[in-house]
């Protein structure tokens, strides 16, 4: 352990030796619960909060309590409730769904947010264990772990259909100017860099180390941030001006009814929920409009089942434009009758000129995983399971730029939001997060759409029933935005993608494989000259 003298003579420790030493004499339980405890700060720093310098207390304090582990069990028990407590304070707002009917749903709201968060954990607790195996020390073992953290996100982005949500990269969405090597990296890039530069300060404690290497670890701290704002204003200082590029002769209207999840499919209601977007759509607007966009699932009826309803719509429809919005679909042929959560295109004729179909579904949400053994009804409207449309797609509508659709948390998943062999203008992401209240769930679900289109290059129009719906260029930069659970419409043009694709728009979640490799080069030189 480092040490100094006091005048009297006595050894003097350092308040982070201190700390470090007692975290790692902690008992099994204790050390539990304090690394759930560093869990919950971490996601602290997650939107909307961006509590950033809580990083910088969580992952030393996982580091230093990995330090007194003693064997692999309890070092996975440590990372476990480490994200445990990190998945149960991001994602608290899953539980919201449940009380959309609490009278059928809201007994097993505990049960599915604590199964949700410790399954989720448990990709990050493999990661915290691979780590403790490598008997690495120091700025080894920081790198290590930034390498596994992310790694571990990529993993859960995939297996048992994904679900990468709140990837540590988000707590930069506060501004526009970090999420700039989204379009190099992506937001596995983003993450890299968070966990090297939080849990560098673990480092102050060593032994034997000469000053220079205790310390030198702190230059990840605050020199890893300042790269990242500097390499982001310096992308922006090349990119238009804020609204200065857009498509010409478009005129797009965001609606934002904030209709209340509880009364969307009532039966005496569904008609006057769509008489008043048809109202918000044709208010008065300062521009001529020429395109609508209404949210997922905002046409609560069978659409293609229901002309009369296609007809009203009609009327709301620019002359010679479109409504976009969300509805389901039904096809009964061959006798089986099967759902589909979809997006529709509806001219001023009340003709259906286009479809796309949600690909990804939310697991309990939209269908039951192993139907038949769980005895488990899924959350959203109908009984049976949502069929699963063909995806990524391109579309190619009347008027407009050839579009990806994303329907909910389709914008989620990094390095698939678009077909690599289409030539997208822009991403559409129409959403329904009314399920979730007033709580963190929108304002991540924002952040990380947000991330999609610095990723691509692809400006973003984001219409969600009770917000956080958008305008996003492609940049990442807010053009307008209606906050949660206002009413309104956004009235704006539609920015341009950038002139030459990202790297990452060009090769996806490829960008990990190369991030993976330029790290392990990174590994080498500490370990060879620190």
């Amino acid at each position: 352990m480092t040490e100094s003298s006091s005048a009297a003579g006595r050894p003097v420790r350092s308040p982070f030796e201190r700390c470090a030493q007692r975290l790692a004499g902690l008992g099994v339980w204790r050390g539990a619960a304090a690394s759930a405890g560093f869990g919950v700060l971490a996601a602290g720093a997650l939107p909307p909060l961006y509590l950033l310098p809580l990083l910088w207390l969580a992952f030393p304090g996982l580091l230093w309590l990995l330090d007194g582990a003693g064997r692999w069990s309890r070092a996975f028990l440590l990372g476990w409730t480490f994200a445990l407590g990190y998945f149960g304070a991001g994602l608290y707002w899953v539980g919201h769904a449940f009380l959309v009917d609490a009278e059928q749903f809201g007994v097993i709201m505990p049960f599915a947010v604590a199964g949700l968060a410790g399954g989720l954990a448990l990709f990050h607790a493999g990661a915290v264990v691979a780590v403790w195996l490598s008997g690495s020390r120091g700025l080894t073992r920081v790198v290590l772990l930034a390498m596994a953290w992310v790694v571990a996100e990529w993993l859960r982005s995939w297996v048992f259909t994904g679900f990468p949500w709140n990837p540590l990269g988000t707590v930069w969405a506060f501004a526009s100017v970090p999420l700039q090597l989204a379009a190099v990296a992506g937001v596995w890039g983003l993450s890299l860099v968070t966990v090297l530069a939080a849990a560098a300060p673990a480092c102050l404690v060593g032994v034997g180390r000469a000053a220079r290497q205790r310390w030198a670890p702190l230059a990840l701290v605050l020199g890893l941030p300042v790269l990242l704002f500097a390499f982001g204003a310096l992308r922006l200082a090349g990119a238009p001006a804020l609204g200065a590029d857009a498509v010409e002769g478009l005129r797009l209207r965001i609606v934002q009814p904030s209709i209340d999840q509880k009364t969307k499919w009532q039966a005496d209601l569904r008609a006057a929920h769509v008489a008043g977007q048809m109202a918000m759509s044709t208010q008065n607007a300062g521009a001529p409009v020429t395109h609508v966009i209404w949210a997922e699932t905002a046409i609560p009826f069978l659409l293609p089942d229901t002309a009369r309803i296609r007809d009203a719509v009609s009327q709301a429809v620019p002359p010679g434009g479109l409504i976009l919005s969300g509805a389901l679909r039904r096809d009964t042929t061959d006798g089986d009758s099967r759902l589909w959560n979809s997006l529709f295109a509806i001219d001023d004729q009340g003709e259906i000129v286009a479809a796309y179909d949600k690909r990804h579904l939310v697991p309990f949400g939209e269908y039951v995983p192993l139907r038949g053994v769980i005895p488990f009804e899924k959350l959203v409207q109908g009984r049976g399971d949502f069929a699963a449309g063909e995806g990524p797609r391109l579309l190619s509508l009347p008027g407009l730029p050839p579009v990806s659709a994303l329907i909910c948390y389709e914008a989620i998943f990094p390095g698939r939001v678009v077909d690599r062999g289409a030539e997208p203008s822009w991403l559409l992401n129409i959403t329904n997060d009314a399920w979730f209240g007033t709580s963190t769930g929108p304002y991540q679900h924002f952040a990380s759409a947000r991330l999609r289109a610095v990723e691509e290059g692809l400006p973003l129009v984001r219409a969600a029933n009770s917000g956080i719906s958008a305008v996003v260029d492609a940049y990442g930069r807010v053009v307008d935005r209606l906050g949660l659970n206002r009413v309104g419409v956004i009235d704006a043009s539609l920015p341009r993608p950038t002139e030459d694709k990202t790297i990452f728009g060009r090769f996806g979640n490829w960008t990990l494989l190369i991030l993976m490799c330029g790290t392990f080069s990174l590994l080498f030189a500490i370990r060879r000259f620190h």
